[in-house]
């Protein structure tokens, strides 16, 4: 990886107390120090809205991330954060968006990441078409987590076609959650169906602030420029509220390329 290139996670659970990530100041700081350790400069704070957490406001977030970026310059750890949420796909969300209660990534207004009941899956046509009415994009997170996805995969490229972007887990990706995420996810790179890759980090010791594993085992998968796409340029593009450019041809490593890279380890 160009060592100019820095990872940019848009779906982390840093902000302490408000969901079920960290749960105090003490680990969101200690999570910001093994994001950078790992390589990622910066993080858009992403806790839950909507569903059991309808009563989180999006003044509060935008509040706590301001706090946040204090305490991580007072303490001199090298992370830019900006405000996000990972919002349940329910009745108010259009709503809450127009009126900017629920976070757009970024506080840009551009992209907004859906998060779907864990257990089954719906039709976002309707949802997607709706957003794009506000002028903004979906990016749907972990579809490669979602019981009802995981049966019926070719939902997925109608879903792109349609606008809508993907974002895999980085422990997905290598194995973390299980044999089907991962094979999910391997699919979804290998079939240009993957936009970014994110840690979805809760904490210090299970699910962390981390992306290198991933963007190296993307890199063996789909080549280091598509892997450079999904964890460093398109999240810095939802950073700033830009389009996400299209994606880079998709490389895959020959035999020779894998003989060699065995000898070289």
């Amino acid at each position: 990886m160009d060592e100019e290139l820095a990872f940019i996670d848009i779906h982390c659970h840093l902000l302490p107390g408000i969901d079920d990530g960290a749960r105090d100041w003490d680990e969101s700081l200690a999570m910001a120090r093994i994001a950078v350790q790992d390589g990622i400069r910066c993080s858009v704070l992403t806790p839950h809205q909507l569903g059991q957490y309808s009563l989180t406001t999006g003044d509060e977030i935008r509040r706590l991330t301001a706090e946040f970026q204090t305490r991580l310059q007072e303490q001199e750890i090298p992370l830019v954060v900006r405000p996000g949420a990972d919002v349940r796909i329910d009745l108010d969300m259009i709503e809450r968006l127009a009126s900017g209660d629920c976070v757009s990534l970024s506080d840009r207004s551009k992209h907004v990441l859906l998060e779907l009941p864990h257990e089954l899956y719906f039709p976002l046509e309707p949802v997607l078409a709706n957003l794009k009415k506000l002028g903004m994009v979906g990016i749907l997170s972990h579809p490669e987590r979602n019981e009802g996805i995981l049966k019926r995969p070719e939902l997925i490229p109608p879903l792109v076609q349609a606008g809508c972007l993907m974002q895999i887990t980085a422990d997905s990706l290598t194995g973390v959650f299980g044999s089907a995420p991962k094979k999910m996810s391997e699919w979804l790179l290998q079939n240009g169906l993957t936009h970014f890759i994110a840690s979805d980090a809760h904490g210090t010791r299970r699910r962390k602030p981390l992306m290198r594993r991933s963007f190296d085992r993307a890199s063996e998968l789909v080549g280091e420029a598509y892997a450079t796409a999904i964890c460093c340029h398109n999240p810095l593009a939802v950073v700033n509220g830009k389009t996400v450019a299209k994606l880079p041809p998709i490389k895959r490593r020959g035999w020779m390329d894998r003989i060699l890279k065995r000898q070289a380890a």
